[in-house]
């Protein structure tokens, strides 16, 4: 049976599971666009299979990403009951959606190279490429991971309506699991290396695609003390699930051939999923365990995991430039010396932004609101 233990005026200074993930996938999905453009530089064999291995690493990023915001969003507005839905939607809009205009507004005027799958050329097209998600190659998640944030009503009320009677989790589980399993039985069929490919592309941004790293995310929060009794249980077992995930998806990854195209390594697989699950268990792990413990670490996870989605924003006009400025060039005498370069100067330049734009705007507000 599920326990439940109510939830009691949270407090934003808490460092929770979500903070360890959020941190933890935008500090990895960093790594990807790097490894994108040194795959997409020709290199050997032996490179190619590294770079394929590295990549389903980390190849647990958004899931994480998902899972980490509807845990710590449940936490602090699920039993808020003077919070409104508009209260609610104006926060996010200032802490979301605004970076988020910014941002595309700046790939799509700046660097239109960056642009997936066509260019625009009219301000209808810029529109267009503006809300999809495909003003730059990270920015489909934004497209995505927003209408988890729109939706969070559905999971109020779920995440209530498992309060009253706990039982009631595992229905909620079992249907989350059972149409994520669909879905990828779906996804499979018809649009990965399925009839359609090319025209269905668009269903990687709807949310649910990752309903399931979601729905997870506010079951954990409600019944977290049971989350955190399995955790410190079963922790070697999903040691042992993400060495073979990550086993399964390099097999899958390499079984097409090479030159590798790490179009098929997608998130929609049965393989990725049981992975990114593994890998949200450990790293929930590691957050109770040093939590517990009161380790430094936790509040430097908790100070950067709220930057971390500003950060993610800024991470490929950072390491666009590097790339071109020396990536490229050092690629040719010494590959892993420019991946690890580049992706050590993008993290730093990427959260350096997000506090430095941070810091620039709360300025603003104070002189604006003194005045």
């Amino acid at each position: 049976m599920l326990a439940v233990t109510m939830i009691s005026s949270p407090s934003m200074e808490v460092t929770d599971v979500g903070d360890y993930l959020k941190l933890g996938a935008c500090t990895a999905v960093m790594a990807q666009p790097i490894l994108t453009d040194a795959l997409a530089s020709g290199p050997s064999i032996a490179m190619q299979t590294g770079i394929g291995v590295v990549y389903n690493l980390v190849k647990y990023t958004a899931p994480a990403f998902i899972f980490g915001i509807l845990y710590t969003t449940t936490r602090l507005t699920l039993n808020q009951t003077a919070l409104t839905y508009t209260d609610y939607l104006r926060q996010q809009w200032h802490a979301l959606f605004i970076p988020t205009i910014w941002w595309t507004t700046i790939y799509l005027i700046l660097m239109p190279q960056l642009q997936q799958v066509s260019q625009y050329h009219d301000w209808r097209g810029f529109f267009w490429q503006f809300v999809n998600g495909n003003a730059a190659p990270h920015l489909w998640y934004n497209t995505m991971m927003l209408q988890f944030i729109i939706l969070m009503p559905l999971f109020w009320a779920l995440g209530r309506w498992c309060q009253s009677r706990p039982r009631r989790g595992w229905i909620v589980f079992g249907g989350t699991t059972l149409v994520a399993v669909l879905w990828l039985w779906f996804y499979n069929q018809q649009v990965f290396h399925g009839p359609h490919s090319r025209g269905w592309y668009l269903l990687d941004r709807l949310f649910i695609s990752f309903q399931i790293f979601g729905f997870y995310g506010m079951l954990a929060w409600v019944f977290r003390d049971t989350f955190q009794r399995m955790l410190n249980k079963w922790w070697p077992g999903l040691l042992g699930l993400w060495l073979v995930g990550l086993i399964w998806t390099n097999w899958e990854l390499f079984s097409y051939g090479f030159p590798v195209n790490l179009r098929n390594a997608p998130y929609y697989k049965p393989s990725m999923t049981g992975y990114a699950l593994a890998v949200i268990g450990l790293l929930a792990a590691l957050c109770e365990i040093q939590v517990r413990r009161q380790r430094p670490f936790s509040k430097f996870v908790h100070f950067f995991a709220g930057m971390a989605y500003k950060a993610y924003l800024a991470n490929v006009f950072w390491s666009e430039l590097l790339w071109r400025g020396f990536g490229r060039t050092l690629m040719v005498k010494a590959p892993w010396l420019s991946i690890a370069l580049c992706y050590g100067l993008t993290w730093l330049l990427s959260f350096t932004t997000a506090l430095g734009l941070h810091a620039g705007w709360m300025r603003l507000k104070r002189e604006y609101e003194h005045d």
